[in-house]
């Protein structure tokens, strides 16, 4: 069947538009792919195999990976006007930071679903993408396997380098996580720690407490790739560092273990730049990242928890697996849940204090 002169102009302009409108999408949608930042090592491979590879592929949102992320580069991005970042992964600590210097986009919870998370995992300019601990490790080589008689128990363990006598590391360049184990070390109880951190002459105790131990730092590490590393190498007798890389590290032949005594919970999230250029667009990612089928799969590649508490209803990870995460109810209880509040308000201070004592 043939159509008249007039159907057929009528039909080709319909045409013409419909396949315009539908190049002019693809053309948008191509030209303005989101910068996702986080950081690199195994743990930057387990979001890219758990949540970002397919939350893209699933969402239609194309997506530039790039390492390095961090909360200082993002606030001197935003201070010089020149922002290229769109979503950057970061811990809690530096988020709570970043949002009290002003350097954080609001996070829309009408188009972020968040109604099945766990309590405090999430705040008005961060979204909780996984909980974590940080944990002092140890060669098992050398001091057994945790849970033995010998095996360090305790941050004051970390410290006494007369009964376990050997090299330590700590962490460079940030003070997250810094000064709450030199507390403990120092004899303080899990609940008071903050309370004594928010003076400054308690801020000064755990700085003279890791000056202590500083003798005996080998090292200071500068990422998770590098904690790894370091047991890896058996560079090192003890770290601090983060539970999923020495687990990692340990299915890599590295002889490590880890207590999640005194440890502290915390969790990493995703934080959009004040002035992103692509903000709605991120917006509408991190939704889909934060959606349950995502963090189920995050256990299988680091062991991390998931802060969306429907990703334990539908993960296929074994019994196992699953209670060796830090927020499984039988380790939370073992450790000092990390305090935003705190962060917020003294983290700047407490980082000065911190790189002086790096200088010296």
């Amino acid at each position: 069947m043939f159509l008249n002169k007039s159907l057929k102009r009528s039909a080709l302009s319909t045409f013409a538009i419909t396949v315009g409108t539908t190049l002019l999408a693809s053309t948008v949608i191509a030209a303005d792919p989101i910068t996702v930042v986080s950081w690199g090592g195994t743990y930057g491979d387990a979001q890219d195999a758990a949540l970002f590879t397919d939350a893209s592929k699933n969402s239609g949102i194309e997506i530039i990976r790039e390492s390095g992320a961090s909360m200082s580069k993002a606030c001197l991005q935003v201070e010089s006007g020149a922002v290229s970042w769109d979503l950057v992964v970061t811990g809690s600590g530096g988020s709570a930071s970043a949002a009290e210097k002003g350097c954080l986009e609001e996070i829309d919870y009408d188009v972020v679903d968040v109604s099945n998370f766990y309590p405090n995992t999430y705040t008005d300019h961060c979204v909780g993408s996984d909980v974590f601990a940080t944990v002092m490790s140890w060669n098992t080589e050398k001091y057994g396997e945790p849970g033995s008689d010998g095996a360090p128990k305790s941050w004051a363990d970390f410290w006494d380098v007369e009964k376990f006598p050997g090299t330590r590391a700590y962490r460079a360049n940030n003070v997250d996580g810094a000064l709450e184990p030199a507390l403990m070390a120092d004899g303080v109880p899990a609940d008071q720690v903050y309370e004594v951190l928010s003076t400054t002459e308690g801020m000064e105790r755990a700085i003279n407490k890791i000056r202590e131990l500083k003798p005996h730092i080998a090292v200071f590490w500068e990422s998770g790739a590098m904690q790894a590393q370091l047991m890896k190498d058996a560079e090192v007798d003890m770290t601090t560092g983060w539970n999923g890389r020495f687990d990692n590290a340990k299915k890599d032949g590295a002889k490590v273990g880890y207590t999640f005594d005194q440890a502290l919970l915390d969790y990493d999230c995703f934080a959009i730049p004040k002035g992103a250029p692509n903000k709605d667009t991120a917006m509408k990612f991190l939704a889909e990242v934060s959606k349950a089928e995502y963090q189920a799969n995050l256990p299988f590649h680091i062991t991390y928890g998931p802060t969306n508490q429907k990703a334990y209803e539908i993960t296929t990870a074994p019994k196992e697996l699953i209670e060796a995460l830090p927020s499984h109810p039988n380790n939370v209880p073992k450790m000092l849940p990390v305090s935003l509040a705190w962060y917020a308000e003294h983290r700047t201070e407490a980082l000065e204090l911190y790189m002086e004592l790096l200088s010296e």
